[in-house]
């Protein structure tokens, strides 16, 4: 498939991102693509946080929480999903499917041998990764679940926020996403707001941005509606796993209705953590959302 990559040159001197890429090219049914990942921490680690950005993001929303898990002996693994961050884009719209990116996941865990997973996720990366444990043999792989900001797509629109958003989104086709980004988060600085351009030097790098909200699985005949559902059922009843949960309240999206929805469907769950003045992009809020996660975890052990 054509495929483009960013230029290197794009990353230099990333804001508060002094973490190495990692790349891999011949990952099972993507041979050719290359594919970026962060990977702090020592391989062999007590526990894995593996890190799920959505969209329009990259490993780069990470960047707050990261040093937080490796100071506490954790190994970070945080991907960029193909069509974002350091990873290749491919062209065409439509490869960007639910299964096009659920598959690479899988197979980036099975290939690195993740185990004893915190499972990090928020906006796509929950669409995405919320969906994981009923794939054969990975339910074992994970131990743990931080969830922000995010919900499981079961065949209806998950709020007006999102259909707002939906439209804006294929309204713009070179969407702006550092100017997205800081209209989201009020506290980012110019420099971040740039690292999220970064990916996407023009317009054709942007075909995973523009497909993902056309992919959100509002209509039940949607690919992912099935995985999704036996996900709820997962979580609700086959989880035995520590859990936390935040929630940005100010975000426009994943209102409070949703999240309520998330907290009592995961078995187990604790209340969340609100981050009152918190957006959609909770990252940014990230260390204080860290270290509660890791005071919860030791705390319930």
């Amino acid at each position: 498939m054509d495929a483009l990559r960013t230029p290197e040159d794009r990353f230099e001197n990333l804001a508060d991102f002094p973490f190495k890429p990692h790349y891999i090219s011949d990952l099972a049914g993507y041979e050719g693509l290359r594919a970026a990942y962060v990977d702090e921490g020592t391989a062999d680690a007590e526990h894995v946080f593996l890190c799920l950005h959505g969209q329009p993001t990259w490993s780069y929303l990470y960047r707050k929480m990261i040093p937080v898990f490796v100071a506490s002996g954790g190994r970070v693994v945080a991907p960029d999903l193909l069509g974002f961050g350091r990873s290749d884009k491919p062209e065409d719209e439509e490869i960007y499917s639910f299964d096009f990116h659920r598959n690479f996941l899988i197979a980036l865990i099975e290939r690195l041998d993740l185990r004893n997973i915190t499972l990090v996720v928020q906006d796509w990366g929950g669409l995405l990764g919320l969906t994981l444990p009923v794939s054969p043999g990975l339910a074992e792989r994970i131990s743990r679940l931080i969830i922000m900001n995010t919900t499981l797509a079961t065949g209806h629109p998950p709020s007006d926020g999102f259909m707002a958003w939906r439209a804006y989104s294929a309204s713009r086709p070179d969407l702006p996403v550092g100017a997205l980004m800081q209209r989201s988060t009020p506290h980012l600085r110019a420099e971040e707001a740039a690292a999220y351009d970064a990916p996407f030097p023009d317009a054709r790098y942007k075909a995973g941005v523009r497909a993902f909200p056309k992919r959100v699985m509002t209509d039940p005949d949607m690919a992912g509606v099935d995985v999704s559902l036996a996900a709820r059922t997962f979580w609700a009843e086959h989880w035995r796993g520590q859990s936390f949960m935040a929630w940005g309240a100010s975000d426009p999206v994943f209102g409070l209705d949703i999240m309520n929805d998330m907290q009592q469907l995961i078995k187990g769950c604790p209340a969340p953590l609100i981050i009152r003045d918190g957006g959609h992009f909770l990252q940014e809020w990230g260390t204080e959302i860290a270290e509660a996660a890791l005071s919860s975890f030791e705390a319930t052990a």
